[in-house]
């Protein structure tokens, strides 16, 4: 045994010895697998056996090579990769621990009277969203609650600080509804909020709030003055650009710039911190130059990256310091120090120790698609022009402008590629779909929101300061009416969005995988990523789209594979709804109720049908309302179906030949996504194990 663990020693050790590449960004790597692994995992007994192997793993490292020199390279990857990765359960179970907010018991109607914590209007809902400390009204325990309040409702005064008394129904923070559908309950989880919910009736401000002051204030007066100088669209974009402030922006142009692969643009990132930080840093060096004494006895470049520096986090602070923001913050900051000191300014390295920052903080943030787009768009430009064929193309040489210009968009082009590639197997594995036009459209949208829309405002706001802001700001609605023509051209154009049904964790975690790989490595050695992307690739091809879907309540069911419709039980007017049962039944298709559809015998309370799937017929029975049937009528329709439906408690003596999904179950289990042909039953609860969020979830 002792012999065949050194010979696997020292072809470990041969490799590693070998390769060139930057240890650096694997540290964090192997923090963030600590981190998924929680995630992952279902429960306490199994993170503190994945915590104790991986100690375990570097304990035997150093016990077994204590002294050898023959294997520096193993020693040290087994006891820097089992140490971080023990951390990083440590790091999340803590964070878990400390900002978890059980979520009240039950759905319920009652007054509340809280202390407003946050303000967050949205204009294109018109609605006003406040987050409010308050009590349980069942348990007495202080929590925090975010409530809907109508526009109309709003009253001065009802600002961050305000005292206010209101009646709201409340919910329990929303499980996925379907396995692989969004996870609201987890997000609540680490925001703190024990419920959600909607105002009823008026709103008495028992106290008011500060009416200026704070950055919230700042960021929702920062963002109605741009739309008050420019209307419409372009002034909610422009709004979104300035402020970091969305909610003004209406929901067909979220959709359309989603599906040209556009939305990047509209969330605060790399893109915007950079365009910010550049202008102040060029700014200030020409500014400072034109004083000879300073330019003569200070560091010029040193002043101006400084100034960039608060330039980029002053922008981060008040577009509301979330993850993308903070890592192209933090890149950004590490880039001005590079280029103060002469050092190289991109690198993987930078990456890293900005995405080490941010899980140090916010560890779950590695579990959502901001972080892992946001990361994996980063790493994929450094590592594209860190290569020595890119760097070669883009090096100097004696051409013509032309030709060079050519080049540079020619990299542009290649750049968003790569980048499109990299994120579709995230986009695809959160919103199970994607943008093929994608990076086209990024050739045109990024120089023009870099370069034009983004200087314009600025410039804009800038002469709004002696009231002379009013040309600026009509050319720059003209650029912003180009940004949002060209993402609906771009997203009407025939097979522009791509659906894929659920992609499996396994499957997930072959891609990311491959990616780092290819990334993080160099030489030939990098190639061997793309063995499990070609293995994930043929397995996310290979995925069934599910036959029924069954929503946690058991109140939503929808049937595929009746052509390019999708069969739903009850029609539904919650455009969430719709494109949950879309996305995750893979399919565009109109959803026809199934008490219209040909084949199905429906009454006001049941509807029958039956599937052929697999090579054989399958009869389904499902509930359509709760009115109280004969027991032998029931009992004789649950003996002759294969599945029952339903968004009730069945009596046992309902029994059908393969699954009952009643109330009773659902409520262990969440929603379903079931494969007839392969007999294959996908719940909610399988991903969700025993973490707070779910564990908490109130019985019904």
């Amino acid at each position: 045994m002792r012999g065949h663990l050194s010979s696997m020693g020292d072809a470990a050790e041969a490799f590693l010895a070998r390769a060139a590449f930057d240890r650096g960004p694997w540290l964090a790597v192997a923090f963030a697998v600590g981190i998924a692994a929680w995630f992952a995992l279902p429960g306490p007994l199994a993170w503190v056996i994945a915590g104790a192997a991986a100690l375990m793993l570097a304990l035997g490292a150093a016990a077994l090579w204590p002294a050898d020199e023959r294997r520096v390279h193993v020693r040290l990857a087994c006891v820097t990769v089992g140490v971080l990765v023990a951390c990083g359960i440590a790091t999340i179970w803590t964070r878990s621990a400390m900002a978890g907010a059980e979520p009240i018991g039950r759905p319920l109607a009652t007054a509340v009277e809280g202390r407003v914590l946050e303000r967050i209007e949205q204009p294109a809902d018109t609605r006003v969203r406040l987050v409010l400390a308050t009590r349980d009204p069942q348990t007495g325990r202080a929590i925090k609650v975010r409530v809907n309040l109508p526009m109309e409702r709003d009253r001065p005064g009802l600002g961050e600080g305000a005292l206010v008394r209101l009646k709201a129904r409340l919910m329990p923070p929303a499980p996925p509804m379907l396995p692989g559908g969004y996870d609201f309950a987890r997000e609540a989880w680490f925001a703190g909020l024990a419920a959600t919910g909607s105002a009823l009736g008026e709103v008495q401000v028992l106290q008011p709030g500060a009416s200026r002051g704070g950055l919230g204030a700042l960021q929702r007066r920062l963002s109605a003055h741009v739309r008050a100088q420019l209307g419409g669209s372009p002034g909610a974009l422009a709004a979104a650009f300035a402020s970091g402030d969305r909610g003004a922006i209406a929901q067909s142009d979220e959709d359309a710039m989603r599906d040209a692969g556009l939305t990047h643009l509209l969330s605060i990132s790399g893109l915007h911190v950079s365009a910010v930080i550049a202008a102040v840093y060029l700014i200030a060096i020409r500014l400072l130059a034109l004083w000879p004494w300073l330019a003569l006895r200070v560091r010029l470049p040193v002043v101006a990256a400084g100034a960039g520096a608060l330039a980029g986090i002053g922008y981060t602070l008040l577009t509301g310091a979330e993850v993308p923001t903070i890592r192209s913050c933090v890149g950004a900051v590490l880039v001005l120090l590079a280029l103060a000191l002469g050092r190289e300014p991109l690198s993987l390295r930078m990456v890293a120790v900005a995405a080490f920052a941010v899980l140090l903080v916010w560890p779950e943030s590695l579990a959502g698609p901001s972080f892992q787009m946001s990361f994996t768009a980063a790493a994929a430009i450094v590592a594209l022009h860190n290569a020595a064929p890119v760097r070669a193309f883009l090096g100097p040489r004696d051409e013509s402008s032309i030709a060079r210009a050519g080049r540079h968009i020619a990299m542009l082009l290649l750049t968003g590629f790569v980048i499109e590639l990299a994120l579709m197997p995230i986009v695809l594995f959160h919103f199970h779909r994607a943008g093929l036009y994608g990076a086209f459209a990024n050739v045109i949208a990024i120089p023009l929101t870099t370069f034009v829309s983004m200087p314009l405002i600025g410039l804009a706001l800038l002469l709004d300061l002696i009231g002379l802001g009013g040309p600026v700001w009509w050319l720059c609605g003209k650029s912003l009416e180009l940004l949002l023509a060209l993402a609906h051209f771009t997203a009407s154009q025939p097979g522009a969005v791509k659906l894929m049904p659920q992609m499996g964790w396994g499957t997930f975690a072959l891609f990311v995988a491959g990616l780092l790989w290819l990334g993080l490595w160099r030489g030939r050695a990098r190639l061997i990523g793309l063995v499990p992307i070609a293995l994930a690739t043929v397995l996310m091809l290979l995925t069934p789209a599910p036959d029924l879907l069954v929503s946690g309540d058991g109140h939503n069911v929808a049937i595929a594979g009746e052509g390019d419709r999708l069969l739903v039980l009850r029609d539904t007017r919650s455009d969430f709804t719709r494109e949950n049962l879309q996305e995750l039944a893979g399919t565009r298709g109109d959803l026809l109720p199934i008490a219209t559809w040909p084949g199905a015998r429906c009454s006001p309370d049941f509807c029958s049908l039956s599937l052929t799937r697999g090579g054989r017929t399958w009869n389904v029975l499902l509930a359509r309302s709760d009115v109280m049937v004969p027991w032998n009528d029931l009992v004789s329709a649950c003996a002759v179906s294969d599945i029952v439906v339903a968004d009730r408690w069945l009596p046992d003596a309902c029994r059908p030949r393969w699954l009952k999904a009643d109330r009773h179950m659902l409520t262990q289990t969440g929603g379903l996504a079931i494969d007839l042909s392969h007999r294959r039953i996908t719940t909610v609860a399988e991903s969700e194990g025993e973490h707070g969020w779910w564990r908490a979830k109130p019985a019904r």
